[in-house]
């Protein structure tokens, strides 16, 4: 009996171990990046004014875009998730990690605006992009051929975004692409102002970056406008930019807004 008793605990320890690690593989710890306070003059698009700990950061951020993770990131707004638009499995991943509906659009983000041009079809002056970019506005126009179609089939449309931070925007030119980029909570859930404030997302990421405290305190997110009919803008969400924008595009460029042109 004791010999049994034995052979039982063995088994049992073998399973307990087993169980163990493999709770361990489902629930992986995200890398969790402290970024420096940024310098007011924006320092960090300047390849030379990159401090080591910086770019230590945005290359291990980097590297999980590539690898066809989803990353955690500061913006100008609320804390979003990020991935490399182009890539139909990582775009997935959003949707599951989120819990998003497969119907919901997901906007890119570009550090530049000669960017845009790439992947959308501009019906709107230049002069306008560069008033409201970097900015917290993201402008929905019509879709190239060079954007994924995988991303948004639904839709010939797609919303887009250079937020007026310093760390995102060198994070696209170091991407060389765009990033699909969506706020970091569960969907329906409140928008997210600091990292802690989605930790439940924190195992099914790979990076998470942490830039402090985004000072927006009404998460209402970026302003979105409807910009794909020439002469014309539709608002599709209020958003924290509101009267800004809407000098921009009413008072300097005369569009005249179009209340039946409101969906993506």
């Amino acid at each position: 009996m004791p010999a049994l008793r034995h052979i039982y605990k063995q088994i049992l320890f073998s399973q307990i171990c087993k169980l163990s690690t493999a709770a361990m593989i489902k629930s992986p710890t995200a890398k969790v990046l402290h970024l420096p306070p940024q310098t007011s003059n924006g320092c960090l698009l300047q390849p030379d004014g990159i401090q080591q700990d910086q770019l230590d950061i945005l290359k291990s951020t980097v590297n999980a875009l590539k690898d066809g993770e989803v990353v955690a990131v500061p913006t100008d707004t609320l804390y979003g998730l990020a991935c490399l638009a182009q890539n139909s499995v990582a775009v997935k991943k959003v949707y599951d990690i989120k819990g998003r509906n497969g119907q919901k659009p997901l906007a890119i983000c570009v550090g530049e605006i000669e960017e845009i041009y790439k992947y959308c079809k501009v019906a709107v002056k230049r002069e306008m992009l560069e008033d409201l970019l970097p900015g917290p506005v993201t402008l929905v126009l019509e879709r190239s051929a060079e954007l994924n179609p995988d991303l948004n089939p639904f839709t010939p449309l797609v919303g887009v975004r250079i937020p007026d931070h310093p760390f995102m925007r060198r994070l696209c030119q170091m991407c060389g692409e765009p990033l699909a980029l969506t706020s970091a909570n569960m969907s329906s859930q409140t928008s997210t102002v600091d990292v802690h404030e989605f930790q439940e997302l924190w195992p099914k990421v790979a990076v998470v970056v942490n830039g402090g405290h985004i000072g927006d305190q009404s998460r209402q997110g970026s302003t979105v406008v409807n910009l794909s009919v020439p002469g014309r803008f539709s608002l599709i969400r209020p958003g924290c930019a509101l009267a800004p924008t809407l000098n921009v595009l009413d008072r300097k460029f005369g569009l005249l807004e179009d209340s039946e042109n409101q969906k993506l």
